[in-house]
C-alpha cells in the first residue's frame, strides 16, 4: 500500500511538472514570437554586500539605494537565494559554472584556472546561441600565470567571453592590474605599500595588501573605469548592425575592501565609510541602468542583481552605527551561517516578471545557467551544470510558492563546515560560525550537540539549535548531504 501511494505520489508531480513545463514553454514561445527575439541577459553582481544593505530587502537600513531598489519594484524580489559559497572564488565559480564549489579545490586560483577546458559556462551556453558575450569586472577564478608580461590563459576568454576587461581578483588582493582580453594591459611592475584605516578591524575600511601594482593605476578609480566599460559595451552593442543580443557579465569589486567612496559620495549614508561605498556602487549601477534605457534596451533585457557573498561587518558595527548589513541574519562573510551567503537577489524582465513581486523560493546560484538555458531554450549537455536548476516557473508566476524547486542545498563554509538545507531545516556539520565570525570551530564537549540544526521559518536568526531535540531531522539531512556530496549531478535532466 505504501508502495502504490508513493508511486501514485510520483506520477502526480511528473504530471504537474509537465504541465508546468508546457506552461513556460508556450509562454516563451509566445513571448519570442512578440520580440522575434532572444532578450538582452544582465548579471551584475557585486561584492561583499549583505541582506540587510540594500533597502528593498531591509526598510531599516542606514545606506540609501535607490537604483537598487528601483530594480525590485519592477521585478521580483528572492528571499531565500543563496551563493554557491560564502567566499568571493567559491561563488564566482557556482554562479558561472552550475557546479557546487566544494566539488573542486578551489583553492587553487592564485596560480591556475578553476574552470576546465570545455566546461559549459553562462557564457560559453549563451554564446553557442548567439549571444554577444562580455565580461567586465573581478575575475577571481584564476589563470595560468607564467609572468604578467605573457598571456594568462583559463580566464573569461577562454570559457566563452567574447572580451572581458577587468582584473584578476579583489582590490586588496596584490598583484593590481587591468586584463583586457588574455593580456596585462600594464604589468604590476610598480610597488604599493599597505593600508589600512584607523579605528576598523585589520579588514575593513580602506585596507589593501602590499604588493606589485601597475604603474598609474589607482585603487580608488576602479570602480568608476569598471562602470565606464560596462557603458562602453552596451553603446558598442547598441551601435551594432546586428540583431545578436547581449549577455553582460558586470562584476562590481565593492563595497568589498578597500572602501574608497568618492567625494560626492562620503557623508552620504549613515554607515559611515562602508555605507557611503555602498552608496557609490549603488549608482554606478544607476549609471547602468540609465544606459540600457537610453539605448531602448530595457524592455528587452533580463537583469539579475545581487551579491557574492555576505558583509565584513560585525556585531561591534551594527552597536556602533545602528545599520545591520546582515538585514537580521546571523553572521558574517565567510559564515556557514545565513548572513555568509544569503543574498540580496532581484530580477527585472520586463513584460515577464511581474513587477513588484517576490518569492520564497530557495535558489542558488548556480541555477541561473539551468534557468538561461530555458529561457533561450538551450540544451543543456549531459554533464554539465549538475547542480542547477530551472527557477523560470518561479519568473514566470508558474511555480506554486509550497512547491520547492530544489531537493535540498549543499555548500560549504570557507572554514571548511558543511551545511544542508532541506526545506526549512538546515544543519551544519559542526559547531560555530566556520568563517570570519568567533568562534570558528568549538570542539564538542561530552554534553555538546556535534552540529547545529535550525529552523529557517521559525527562527532566521539561528539562536535556538535543534540538534538534540530532533535527532531524526538530522538523521535525514544527514543522510541528503552524503548523498549530494557522493552525487556527481543533482539536477534533474
Amino acid at each position: 500500500m505504501e508502495l502504490m501511494m508513493r508511486f501514485r505520489t510520483t506520477t502526480r508531480q511528473l504530471v504537474i511538472g509537465l504541465a508546468i513545463g508546457l506552461s513556460i514553454l508556450a509562454a516563451f514561445q509566445q513571448a519570442r514570437a512578440t520580440t522575434s527575439k532572444l532578450p538582452n541577459i544582465v548579471v551584475i553582481l557585486v561584492d561583499d554586500m549583505g541582506y540587510g544593505d540594500p533597502g528593498c530587502f531591509n526598510p531599516d537600513s542606514k545606506i540609501p539605494t535607490p537604483h537598487i531598489d528601483e530594480l525590485a519594484r519592477e521585478g521580483m524580489r528572492f528571499t531565500d537565494a543563496h551563493a554557491p559559497g560564502p567566499l568571493c572564488h567559491m561563488s564566482r565559480y557556482g554562479l558561472l559554472t552550475g557546479r557546487y564549489p566544494f566539488r573542486v579545490n578551489v583553492g587553487l586560483w592564485r596560480r591556475q584556472p578553476l574552470i576546465k577546458p570545455g566546461e559549459v559556462t553562462l557564457a560559453s551556453l549563451l554564446k553557442s546561441q548567439g549571444y554577444q558575450t562580455a565580461m567586465v569586472g573581478k575575475w577571481h577564478l584564476g589563470f595560468q600565470e607564467n609572468g604578467y608580461d605573457k598571456p594568462l590563459p583559463g580566464g573569461p576568454v577562454d570559457v566563452g567571453f567574447d572580451s572581458f576587461f577587468g582584473i584578476r581578483a579583489s582590490t586588496d588582493i596584490p598583484p593590481y592590474f587591468y586584463i583586457r582580453g588574455n593580456r596585462a594591459v600594464s604589468p604590476p611592475t610598480d610597488h604599493i605599500a599597505a593600508n589600512n584605516t584607523a579605528g576598523w578591524s585589520p579588514i575593513q575600511g580602506a585596507f589593501w595588501r602590499a604588493g606589485g601594482i601597475a604603474p598609474g593605476l589607482e585603487l580608488k578609480n576602479v570602480l568608476p573605469r569598471f562602470t565606464e566599460e560596462a557603458i562602453r559595451v552596451i553603446d558598442d552593442h547598441a551601435a551594432e548592425p546586428t540583431s545578436r543580443p547581449l549577455f553582460l557579465y558586470l562584476a562590481l569589486p565593492a563595497p568589498h575592501t578597500p572602501w574608497l567612496p568618492a567625494a560626492e559620495f562620503r557623508g552620504k549614508s549613515k554607515a559611515s565609510l562602508y555605507g557611503d561605498f555602498a552608496v557609490m556602487v549603488d549608482a554606478m549601477i544607476g549609471r547602468v541602468l540609465r544606459k540600457l534605457d537610453d539605448h531602448q534596451m530595457t524592455d528587452d533585457t533580463l537583469l539579475v542583481f545581487t551579491s557574492d557573498n555576505g558583509p565584513v561587518w560585525y556585531e561591534e558595527d551594527v552597536k556602533r552605527f545602528g545599520h545591520d548589513a546582515a538585514g537580521g541574519l546571523r553572521g558574517m562573510k565567510a559564515d556557514a551561517w545565513e548572513a555568509g551567503h544569503r543574498m540580496p537577489f532581484v530580477v527585472r524582465w520586463p513584460g515577464q516578471v511581474e513587477p513588484h513581486s517576490s518569492s520564497r523560493q530557495t535558489i542558488c546560484f548556480t541555477d541561473l545557467l539551468a534557468t538561461f538555458a530555458a529561457v533561450t531554450g538551450a540544451e543543456l549537455p549531459t554533464g554539465a551544470a549538475p547542480d542547477s536548476f530551472d527557477f523560470s516557473p518561479t519568473l514566470l508566476g508558474m511555480q506554486p510558492e509550497n512547491q520547492p524547486l530544489r531537493d535540498s542545498l549543499v555548500m560549504r563554509s570557507g572554514g571548511g563546515l558543511m551545511t544542508v538545507r532541506v526545506g526549512e531545516m538546515k544543519l551544519i556539520a559542526g559547531l560555530g560560525s566556520g568563517g570570519f565570525s568567533k568562534p570558528k570551530r568549538i570542539k564538542p564537549g561530552p554534553d555538546d550537540p556535534a552540529g547545529q540544526l535550525y529552523n529557517l521559518v521559525d527562527d532566521p536568526g539561528e539562536t535556538k539549535n535543534l540538534y538534540r531535540q530532533q535527532p531524526e531531522t538530522v538523521k535525514r539531512l544527514q543522510a541528503e548531504l552524503q548523498r549530494v556530496v557522493k552525487a556527481t549531478q543533482t539536477r534533474n535532466d
